[in-house]
């Protein structure tokens, strides 16, 4: 089931401001990543483990570092 829209029909609508955040944080994680794969793996793999991360604020996957984050967050 298609969370923004149709792929096939054209381009997704950002219907939420925090969608269209989220997918500029996302973007530019990618871009850190194009500048640091040649330079540093640990750095890049870092910059697509938030682009992940951010897709998964859109999507609503939620995963266990979310979880870990809100526990510490809220709790410590």
């Amino acid at each position: 089931r298609p969370r923004c829209g149709d792929p096939l029909a054209g381009s997704p609508s950002l219907t939420q401001s925090r969608h269209s955040l989220h997918l500029g944080d996302c973007v530019a994680a990618l871009a850190r990543y194009g500048r640091e794969r040649r330079r540093d793996l640990g750095l890049a793999a870092e910059q697509l483990r938030l682009a992940r991360r951010r897709l998964g604020r859109i999507t609503g996957h939620v995963g266990a570092e979310d979880v870990l984050d809100i526990i510490f967050r809220d709790f410590c």
